[in-house]
């Protein structure tokens, strides 16, 4: 605080609130009032005149939710969402799970249900008695109940705890009643609002990393397995790698950190993996584990390493490293732990002579990346199939996803995937040689995130032009995303990739039961006619040809503003029109077979 100010005054809760979220970095409010925050509102509103903090009107809550995530994820900004109570905060409350599974900090600030109990509220859960949506959201995430105006401090304190937290930064709900927030304080102390520093954790235990490089040293077949916790480590995980003879796999939200072009980067690795990302996988006898959560699909339901007999796992979160049996956790910063690990195993090879390691482990995957090359050229051959929805030859997803993403490197864009198989055949076919333009939320899966997450590109202190590839299905779940796009005054275009149908669910039940059911409706729309009904957006046919698309793309280029290319995409079993599985998952007719061999394994 500027000397100047007087330290204790009177005010209100709501300004107190806003002048707490501002100390510690806040200053982004994403809102969809409404009569539960009124009192809030009006705080936010003179913040914003006096150029405190920027203020945006979204049309809806999980809408609103996508883009402070994406915020987070892209430009690491302090962002708070801004509901009321009720099916408008339950809205925001399941979008939030996109925050959870990244371990993104978002504040929620929701204008609860008032503390006097005069009588039914609005939006409240009727005859429950009072906080219920306290008690349901705390099954959720970290969450606070204003009930008494002076512990304001207090919810800001653990706010702070939450979203800044070392290892793994979460949401944070705070409810504030309708009739607290006007609340004076009196004698409030402006000297107490936490800044909202984060703690940092430091590096792994010395003893253990003496214990990893032990193992590391007289372990063959090492495959090291490469979350997103690892993110800017890159040339520590390559030299790593290099050191023990490893080869790295990737999981979906990691791609970037390591070059793809390393020779040692087997690419993406789990049910939805890749050749060589699997192979690496199924016949390695010891496992790293770096920054990874080892989500289902990235370890294929805990069988993706069935020779595998030692872990060692190096994470900042320790509930996450201790997943697998037979482990030697390395709790602490990922980054502060590697060069220690790095050091104590080059110390121990020179003293032993430092022989190299043996390269046949290498030669085996290497040549399994040369088949995944030889099958994702023959996906991108692929010419035009004739689809039994569009009664014409239409392109494959594949041969879309790779040209968007060709056009996005060449322009120096940022790209967001959405759910289903767009998601899956964008992180199996991207060569991603470096971070921070490839975002795919593979945490939760969350549909119609990509084309929300855009809005965060107009609103960044560094703003950015995105491209979402998003299916149809995913693209209906938030379509306003149009409006508070002209709005926010955002540059992006929208890749919609549409086939009629929840493409993943249909292939999956297709697999499993040799038949899709209730995941299509065959109904056909004029996605461009609905973008241009829209003043200021720009709708354009991608047409059925590479040639035609591509003419789209550069019209969208050109468009100084936001775009939406619709592309009739084809669906069926023609070989080459998808680029496939290679993993294990514990769902429908696989089960037994895969809950026998989590049984059996090691770890």
């Amino acid at each position: 605080m500027h000397s100047s100010v007087v330290a204790k005054e009177q005010i209100s809760v709501s300004d107190a609130l806003v002048m707490g979220l501002i100390a510690q970095g806040v200053r982004k409010f994403f809102v969809v009032l409404g009569h539960g925050t009124t009192d809030f509102g009006n705080a936010l509103r003179k913040s914003s005149d006096l150029g405190l903090i920027q203020v945006t009107p979204f049309r809806n809550e999980i809408e609103a939710t996508h883009a402070a995530s994406a915020l987070q994820l892209v430009a690491k900004e302090k962002v708070a969402v801004v509901t009321s109570i009720g099916p408008g905060a339950l809205q925001a409350v399941a979008a939030s799970l996109v925050s959870i599974s990244n371990g993104l900090g978002v504040w929620f600030i929701f204008g609860d249900e008032t503390t006097h109990d005069e009588g039914d509220n609005m939006q409240q859960i009727p005859g429950r008695g009072q906080s219920t949506y306290f008690r349901a959201l705390s099954e959720i995430s970290a969450t606070y109940l204003l009930h008494t105006p002076q512990a304001l401090i207090s919810a800001l304190r653990e706010g702070s705890t939450v979203t800044n937290h070392p290892s793994r930064p979460q949401p944070f709900f705070l409810l504030v009643p309708i009739n607290i927030q006007p609340k004076k304080i009196e004698d409030f102390d402006l000297r107490q609002f936490p800044t909202g520093e984060a703690a940092v954790l430091g590096p792994a235990n010395s003893s253990l990393i003496s214990k990893a490089a032990d193992i590391l040293n007289s372990g063959s077949k090492i495959v090291i397995k490469v979350g997103r916790g690892a993110a800017g480590c890159g040339f520590l995980l390559q030299e790593l790698a290099e050191l023990i003879g490893g080869v790295l796999v990737l999981s979906p939200s990691s791609l970037g950190i390591v070059p793809y072009e390393d020779a040692r980067c087997m690419g993406v690795g789990g049910s939805k993996g890749s050749i060589s990302g699997n192979y690496a996988m199924e016949q390695a006898e010891l496992l790293v584990v770096i920054g990874s959560r080892s989500v289902c699909q990235s370890d294929c339901s805990r069988t993706g390493y069935p020779l595998v007999k030692e872990v060692i796992n190096l994470n900042a979160d320790a509930r996450v490293a201790l997943h697998y049996n037979f482990t030697t956790s390395l709790v602490g910063t990922v980054s502060e732990t590697l060069p220690l690990l790095i050091q104590e195993i080059r110390s121990r090879k020179e003293s032993n002579g430092f022989q190299s390691q043996e390269d046949s482990w290498l030669k085996l995957c290497s040549s399994q990346k040369l088949l995944w090359a030889e099958h994702k050229n023959a996906v991108l051959a692929q010419l035009p199939i004739l689809d039994s929805a569009w009664h014409r030859e239409v392109m494959t997803q594949p041969v879309v996803i790779n040209a968007a993403l060709e056009w996005v490197q060449e322009n120096d864009y940022k790209v967001f995937f959405d759910a289903g198989d767009v998601q899956a055949n964008g992180f199996q076919l991207a060569e991603v040689e470096s971070e921070g333009w490839f975002f795919t939320e593979s945490g939760s899966s969350y549909m119609g995130f990509a084309s929300s997450a855009l809005l965060a590109g107009s609103l960044a202190d560094s703003p950015f032009y995105g491209v979402a590839i998003s299916g149809d299905g995913s693209f209906m779940m938030n379509p306003q995303v149009l409006i508070d796009a002209i709005h926010a005054k955002t540059e992006g275009c929208i890749i919609l990739l549409d086939n009629q149908r929840m493409g993943a669910i249909s292939s999956l039940q297709r697999e499993q039961y040799g038949i899709d059911f209730a995941t299509s409706d065959q109904v056909h729309v004029d996605y461009v006619a609905m973008a241009n009904s829209i003043s200021g957006i720009n709708g354009v046919f991608g047409g059925y040809s590479l040639d035609a698309f591509q003419s789209a793309m550069e019209s969208a280029r050109e468009f100084k503003g936001f775009s939406l290319i619709h592309v009739p995409v084809y669906f069926g079993e023609a070989e080459h029109s998808g680029m496939g599985s290679y993993g294990r998952w514990n769902v429908g007719t696989w089960v037994d077979e895969v809950e026998a061999l989590i049984m059996k394994g090691r770890i």
